[in-house]
């Protein structure tokens, strides 16, 4: 594992937890933001909403917006966590090349792969509140990552692609060849496709893993397959 940059230190990581809760907390009162470290992820940290977020007490204004405008990046989703823990663990699924990690939410992916050693790493996100996450999350790691908006402008190949939980929308696995077309090979990680069936592509794993903060989802959604994408 690569030695870190220096990270932030206590008041700056408190400045940005103050600016990003309030990107939220207008439409989500009881909303706060905080760095927390997550399980089994070599001390990778990500600001995260707190634990203590009444979920089951939002006003009907409240609930229009978390399902209308949801705020991925506030959340480290179970198959992002599994994926992190995976090129935590396999180091060399990424050391030394460069990374794309497309849908990056949070940024946990991207900055697990620039933590095991990755050459470059790209985070792509078509929210600009995610990327703007992940830089305040690859700062609190320090790490450096590179951002992009439209995977559609990147007219570059990468070593390795890695997309979490983005296959939940039907529509999203259109990108399946195209991930092909941009990466020697991909690594897919969900827990919503439970058998996914695309030329190319191979389940070759399944873990358990848990969305933080816990959103008390049913065992079946802390099941994440992994699938492996690659061109004879």
């Amino acid at each position: 594992m690569q030695s870190l940059a220096r990270a932030l230190d206590v008041d700056s990581q408190a400045l940005l937890a103050r600016a990003l809760t309030a990107r939220i907390q207008p439409h989500l009162s009881a909303a706060r933001i905080a760095p927390e470290t997550l399980p089994d992820c070599g001390g990778l940290q990500l600001f995260l909403l707190n634990n203590d977020f009444p979920h089951d007490a939002l006003s009907p204004c409240e609930m229009d917006w978390a399902l209308n405008e949801p705020a991925y990046w506030m959340f480290c989703w179970a198959s992002g966590l599994a994926q992190a823990r995976q090129i935590l663990q396999t180091p060399e699924l990424v050391r030394g090349k460069s990374v794309l990690d497309f849908g990056t939410g949070s940024g946990v992916v991207a900055i697990a792969a620039a933590m095991a050693g990755a050459a470059r790493v790209v985070a792509c996100d078509i929210d600009p509140a995610s990327l703007d996450a992940t830089a305040a999350n690859a700062a609190l790691n320090g790490v450096h990552l590179e951002l992009a908006g439209d995977f559609f402008l990147l007219d570059e190949r990468f070593d390795v692609l890695f997309a979490a939980d983005v296959l939940y929308d039907r529509a999203n696995r259109d990108f399946l060849p195209a991930f092909l077309d941009r990466a020697d090979t991909v690594w897919l990680a969900d827990s919503r496709v439970k058998n996914l069936q695309a030329e190319h592509y191979a389940q070759v794993a399944s873990v358990m893993a848990e969305t933080l903060p816990d959103l008390n989802e049913f065992d079946e959604f802390r099941r994440v397959n992994f699938y492996h994408g690659q061109r004879g």
